[in-house]
C-alpha cells in the first residue's frame, strides 16, 4: 500500500486546501493511506545560512520540528501539496520550510523524482501572484517529479467545490500522481518547463524558475522561448549533486578568505542603531 502525504500550508482547518487534498486522494487508483501534515502545526524556524548541515551531522542544527516534517516527506511514496495565496504569493510557511532545503540534500536519493502534484488556492480570480512559481520552486528544489501544478480560485471554506471545473481538475490530479504527467501546451521554458519570466529588455528574457536566460519571439501569435542551458540545479540527479558540492566549496572558500572578509565586515560593525524587541 502506498503512503501519500498531503502537505498543507494553510492555517485553516477544513479550508479549501485541506478539502482539495482529500478530494484528489479520492481519485488515486492505487491503494494508499493518506497522511496529512499541516505546516502551521510545526515549529519551523528561519534558516541561519550556516551550512553546518552540509558537513558535521548532515542534518540541520536548529532545534525545531524541521526534521520531523522532512522525515514524513522522505517516508512518503508521493505528495499532494496545497497552499493558499497570501498577499500575491504562497503562504509564508511553505517558503519558511523550503528555505531550509539544503538540509534535505543528504536525502537526495530518497527525494529524487518522488511524484507529487501541487495546488495553489487564490481567493480572487487572477490574483494568485507568484503562487504557481512558489510551488514550482518548492517542488524543484526538493527534487520532486511534479506531475502538475494547478491554480484554483475560491475564498470561502468549501467554495472550491462549487465550481465543477475544480472537481474535474482534482480528479485529473489524482489520476496523474502515479500516471502520466498532465500536459500543458502553453508557452514555457524549454529547459525546466517554468512559466514565469523576467523581461530584460529587447527580446531577452530570464526564466524565474531555472534562472537561465535567452530570447523570446512570436510565432503564429504565440510567444516562443529560445533559452540555452548554461548551468543547472535540479533538472538531473547529477546537477543536484553538483549543487550540493558547490555549496560545500563555498564554506571552504569562506575559511580561506575569512581574514579578508572579516576586515570588510568590521568596517560596518558600528553603523546604524538597532531596534530590538
Amino acid at each position: 500500500m502506498k503512503t501519500i502525504l498531503g502537505l498543507i500550508a494553510s492555517p485553516r482547518t477544513l479550508g479549501n486546501c485541506e478539502l482539495i487534498v482529500k478530494e484528489i486522494s479520492n481519485h488515486i487508483t492505487e491503494k494508499h493511506e493518506l497522511q496529512l501534515l499541516r505546516l502551521q502545526d510545526f515549529n519551523i524556524k528561519p534558516c541561519r545560512g550556516c551550512y553546518t548541515c552540509l558537513f558535521r551531522s548532515k542534518k540541520c542544527v536548529i532545534d525545531d520540528d524541521y526534521s520531523q516534517v522532512l522525515t514524513a516527506i522522505v517516508n512518503a511514496d508521493a505528495l499532494i501539496i496545497a497552499v493558499p495565496t497570501y498577499c500575491l504569493g504562497a503562504n509564508a510557511t511553505l517558503k519558511m520550510f523550503f528555505d531550509r532545503c539544503v538540509a534535505s540534500y543528504s536525502y537526495a536519493n530518497q527525494l529524487w523524482n518522488k511524484p507529487c502534484v501541487s495546488i495553489g488556492i487564490a481567493g480572487i480570480n487572477g490574483m494568485e501572484g507568484s503562487t504557481r512559481l512558489d510551488l514550482e520552486k518548492f517542488t524543484s528544489l526538493m527534487l520532486f517529479d511534479n506531475k502538475a501544478t494547478e491554480i484554483l480560485y475560491s475564498a470561502l471554506p468549501g467554495e472550491v467545490f462549487m465550481n465543477e471545473k475544480n472537481l474535474k481538475k482534482a480528479a485529473s490530479l489524482g489520476r496523474a500522481l502515479f500516471g502520466e504527467r498532465l500536459q500543458d501546451n502553453g508557452p514555457a521554458c524549454p529547459i525546466c518547463g517554468g512559466k514565469s519570466f523576467r523581461f530584460l529588455g529587447g527580446d531577452r528574457v530570464k526564466c524565474l524558475l531555472c534562472s537561465q536566460t535567452g530570447y523570446i519571439s512570436m510565432e503564429s501569435g504565440s510567444p516562443v522561448f529560445d533559452i540555452t542551458k548554461e548551468y543547472g540545479i535540479f533538472t538531473s540527479r547529477e546537477e543536484a549533486q553538483n549543487h550540493y558540492l558547490l555549496l560545500k566549496d563555498k564554506r571552504t572558500e569562506y575559511r580561506v578568505k575569512r581574514e579578508l572578509l572579516n576586515q570588510i565586515i568590521q568596517h560596518y560593525l558600528d553603523r546604524g542603531n538597532w531596534i530590538k524587541p
